[in-house]
């Protein structure tokens, strides 16, 4: 008997945590946005927001409807790709050139808002420092995104309401957009920023908690994904309206056009308060309603909490760089390389290019200006193709009105990332530079599989027929005497775990199931249906384990996932196991902190009807 392991990530993001991850890019748009828009539209700018909030909500009721209909992951890469791979690829790179720019992006305007000197350095030695500490594993995201987004969320509504009492004035100081449809078509375009946090909830829909009375087998995330959507799309599109509005009325704001390229605003005693036009608002109001000093210290937390928010997403755009890289090198579509892993299960080659880019990228503009131009063009780009490929799909079961909206949202998603193009010329270049350099690396993974291919070829001709492999060795095992409750052993490889484990369940007289998980940081529909057979390491241990135990029953559990201590926990409990047998960690210091504490994890969600047995 063979036990076949679940491969898939248990589904445990509920509502809350989804909405961390989706706020964790929404909610950092406020940060540097507002002061944007007032750059480009001054007086006149919440008219540009309030375009843009429209728009997210636009862009939020679609992804409701594609997370509905993609419960196992709704990205554009996921998405598009069973009607075409090539549109399914440009989306893709797409999406990287988002997340390569949402890395510099956001660690350059956390340091604005820690208003230290040479912000762009110390943004380059922060994406440095957090790729260095990915080396070990990437952190749980959901998990920190929801403990930074938290604070933030309180921040944005106490700031909110000392913004109430300024609305009046504001509503004075506000002025029409002038300059004609074109002028403000452009300035509207320059501020659509921030959507691609619904790209990576679509991405999520494949571990969220699934509806009651559905199953794996029918899957549907609906009440964990349209919640989430809908309390993020309400916050970000009400509470950045409110505080753009808010802005005006802030007095003597002036334009800096010495750049009319990439103007900045200046404020009495504040030079360049464009890029932590929060922590402005945020001195003014409250040293308006009470003292100059408690308005000193607000500007502290506003800029803490955005700073700590904006960190946040840097680590979460380095990790979905590495996942979408790995996933598209198990697929075929970039170089063998990208998928190697290092001992903590990341892809070494993966986390380089996810560190490097964004932080020459970072050094190289070095300023939030010029690095929004070209954020946008990712981030549109990646979600129109992924509307205008849903949305077109006659088998997506999507009812009239649903589809409408997003045939119509695409349009518009295809006009922003049209003129884009056409006036944002860095931006035109910086795409077409991903894309080139992707294809070229996708004709290279082209080029070595079929090199591999004919190599494949070439040694089944020549090889004689009596070097073929004998068939696999039977588990086969005398289940007489077994009559205890099953145990189960979670090792990775041969040692005195597993010695002790096969003689614990030999003098209990229980059955043994040993578990090896082999760990991976994405997942591919061929790694759902992987065999321990086809896993040499799995194999040997699980055939050495079976000389060590001779007739005493053993039946070989294997499970690849993406989260190892979840797998554990879903597998032992499926199996009705009575004890879970895991071995120390031998990692010390701070590959032992970097890492995670599994064995703390797996404690944690264990069932209390199984016991936890740690053999050290």
């Amino acid at each position: 008997m063979i036990v076949a392991g679940n491969t898939r990530r248990p589904r445990n993001v509920d509502a809350p945590r989804a909405a961390a991850i989706l706020y964790g890019d929404w909610g950092t748009s406020k940060a540097y946005v507002i002061g944007l828009a007032f750059a480009v539209g001054g007086y006149g700018s919440f008219w540009l927001i309030a375009a843009m909030c429209v728009l997210t909500a636009l862009v939020g009721v679609n992804y409701m409807a594609i997370c509905r209909h993609y419960p196992d992951g709704g990205g554009v890469y996921a998405s598009v790709r069973h009607r075409s791979i090539v549109i399914s690829i440009v989306g893709a790179f797409l999406l990287i050139a988002d997340y390569i720019v949402t890395a510099a992006l956001s660690a350059l305007s956390a340091f604005d808002y820690f208003g230290v000197p040479h912000p762009a350095l110390y943004a380059a030695g922060a994406i440095v420092m957090i790729g260095l500490l990915n080396i070990f594993g990437p952190r749980s995201t959901g998990g920190l995104a929801f403990l930074v987004s938290v604070p933030t969320a309180v921040v944005v509504l106490l700031l909110g309401i000392f913004c109430l009492p300024h609305l009046g004035q504001a509503v004075q100081n506000l002025e029409p957009l002038t300059g004609g449809f074109v002028k403000n078509w452009t300035g509207f375009v320059g501020v659509v920023l921030a959507l691609s946090g619904v790209e990576a909830i679509a991405n999520s829909t494949g571990v969220m908690k699934l509806n009651s009375g559905t199953s794996d087998a029918n899957p549907n995330v609906s009440k964990t994904s349209t919640p989430a959507i809908l309390w993020v799309m309400f916050e970000v599109c009400i509470f950045t309206a409110l505080l753009s509005l808010a802005m005006t009325a802030l007095p003597h704001l002036r334009i800096n056009a010495t750049d009319p390229a990439n103007p900045d605003v200046d404020a009495p005693g504040h030079p360049g308060v464009r890029d932590y036009m929060l922590k402005y608002m945020a001195e003014v109001f409250v040293s308006g309603a009470h003292h100059p000093l408690l308005g000193h210290w607000a500007g502290i937390i506003v800029s803490l909490v955005f700073g700590f928010l904006l960190l946040s997403a840097v680590n979460t755009a380095i990790v979905d760089l590495v996942a979408i890289s790995f996933l598209m090198s198990r697929d075929g579509e970039l170089p063998p390389r990208f998928q190697k892993l290092n001992q903590f299960g990341v892809p070494n080659l993966g986390l380089i290019v996810a560190t490097v880019i964004p932080m020459i990228l970072v050094l190289t503009v070095r300023d939030i200006g010029g690095l929004a131009e070209l954020y946008a063009v990712g981030v549109v780009g990646a979600i129109a193709t992924n509307l205008g490929a849903c949305s077109t799909d006659r088998k997506l079961g999507l009812v009239t009105w649903e589809r409408s909206i997003m045939f119509v949202t695409f349009l518009i998603m295809l006009s922003i990332e049209i003129s884009l193009f056409a006036t944002k010329h860095s931006a035109l270049i910086f795409a077409m530079a991903v894309l080139v350099m992707g294809l070229v690396l996708r004709g290279l993974a082209a080029e070595y599989a079929s090199r591999s291919k004919a190599t494949q070829a070439a040694a089944a001709s020549t090889t004689p027929a009596a070097a073929t492999p004998p068939p696999l060795t039977t588990m086969s095992f005398d289940a007489a005497g077994v009559d205890g409750p099953p145990m189960m052993c979670a090792v990775r490889g041969l040692g005195k775990t597993l010695d002790f484990a096969i003689e614990e369940a030999r003098q209990t007289h229980r059955p043994l199931y040993l578990l090896f998980v082999r760990s991976l940081p994405a997942l591919t529909e061929q790694d759902y249906k992987r065999k321990w057979h086809e896993d040499d390491e799995a194999r040997e241990m699980f055939l050495a384990a079976k000389s060590k135990a001779g007739p005493h029953p053993i039946f070989p559990c294997y499970a690849v996932s993406d989260s190892v201590a979840d797998t554990i926990v879903d597998i032992a409990a499926t199996m009705g196991a009575s004890y879970l047998i895991l071995g120390a960690p031998e990692r010390k210091g701070l590959a032992h902190l970097l890492s995670g504490n599994i064995i703390r994890d797996i404690s944690d969600n264990l069932p209390d009807d199984i016991h936890l047995l740690v053999y050290a």
